[in-house]
């Protein structure tokens, strides 16, 4: 399946800080055909650092999709029943308007000028691209980490737009310990001389900075035993273990396709994300979703532990809403929903079967 990232602009889009951004651009890729009714869509959502080429090889760069063992023919998100849908994310840095774009008031990046930005904002400007292609109400919202948050934020933003959800591995507000990883990352970037104050753009970026924070923050999306089994305490030379080498190829391999500011933004983004906010409590804050919720966590996650989707699905529960939760035995940490798929692709195969006959009743 070979695939193009689109875009598309809007004249502008109000954000919770009170700005209003003129114009913004958002970039999407689709897969699959939407049927006659435009009763098929699934908006896929992506975790921190995705972006919307999420299935298919890139026409470009021959590069896989992030969650291509997920989205495809015969796949979990099954491209022969379903039009799938993936953007990149308000804020981002792979086509849609972030702090890299251009300001066309000034003609120069906006770089730290860029208006603070939600998920609530992101999901938003999602909607206007849903509404753009002309579908009502989609089948489903899916992604996880970061993509749950999003899922979870549609469910109950737009209840008449989403008949199902899949929050995977998420969360609805980050924990002390959640924020603190982040902060340490920015504090890495913004420590870089290079940085800045965020104006680097047609200069050197903060690479070593950003290549720290991503180290850090890869160390969390893995679980104890993965990275015994993977590195244990092997020796790459005299003076470097496995591990070392890994995190700091990891790192330098980051820089490249992402822009610091961009990491800055959406961090911020997930950390002031709460779905209590201006509520009593997180059940009423699902007192008027109509979706359907599959919920999964998984047993070695200890960034998104299960504990944060059970608070989810008792919320639900306690709003009589239908949802259904498992946790899935894995080692490989928080990355699970991203490797280890066999098990979860075959959740949410069943799970969108279900809705989908729900819809065409």
């Amino acid at each position: 399946m070979i695939t193009e990232t689109k875009s598309v602009q809007f004249d502008s889009i109000s954000l919770d800080s009170g700005a209003t951004l003129t114009p913004v651009e958002v970039a999407y890729e689709t897969y699959g055909t939407l049927n006659d009714n435009k009763s098929n869509a699934i908006l896929i959502l992506h975790a921190f650092t995705g972006d919307a080429h999420a299935a298919g090889q890139d026409k470009e760069t021959g590069n896989p999709g992030w969650w291509d063992n997920m989205i495809g023919p015969s796949k979990g998100f099954d491209t022969h029943k379903y039009f799938v849908i993936s953007s990149n994310v308000l804020s981002g840095c792979r086509g849609t308007s972030g702090p890299g774009s251009v300001n066309p008031a000034t003609g120069c990046p906006y770089a730290m000028s860029f208006p603070p930005v939600t998920i609530a904002d992101m999901v938003r400007l999602q909607k206007m691209l849903i509404d753009h292609l002309g579908i009502k109400r989609l089948l489903a919202v899916s992604g996880g980490s970061m993509g749950a948050m999003q899922a979870l934020q549609w469910a109950v933003a737009y209840p008449e737009s989403v008949a199902a959800a899949i929050p995977i591995a998420g969360t609805a507000r980050h924990s002390p310990q959640q924020i603190a990883f982040n902060e340490v990352g920015r504090q890495a970037i913004m420590a870089d001389p290079d940085w800045n104050e965020g104006n680097y753009y047609g200069k050197r970026p903060p690479a070593r900075g950003l290549a720290v924070a991503r180290m850090v923050g890869h160390i969390t999306y893995m679980s104890d035993q993965s990275m015994r089994e993977k590195f244990g305490r092997r020796l790459r030379d005299q003076n470097q273990f496995e591990v070392e080498s890994y995190l700091r190829y990891r790192g330098s391999q980051f820089v490249d396709r992402f822009d610091a500011n961009s990491y800055l933004y959406i961090t911020k983004a997930m950390d002031y994300f709460d779905l209590t906010n201006g509520r009593t409590s997180l059940s009423a804050a699902f007192e008027n979703v109509k979706s359907r919720f599959l919920v999964i966590s998984f047993t070695s996650d200890w960034l998104y532990p299960s504990y944060q989707s059970l608070e989810v699905v008792r919320a639900l529960r306690g709003r009589n809403c239908d949802v259904a939760y498992c946790e899935l035995p894995t080692n490989y940490g928080h990355d699970a929903f991203l490797v280890n798929i066999a098990e979860q692709a075959e959740l949410v195969r069943g799970f969108l079967a279900s809705t989908l006959r729900g819809v065409e009743r």
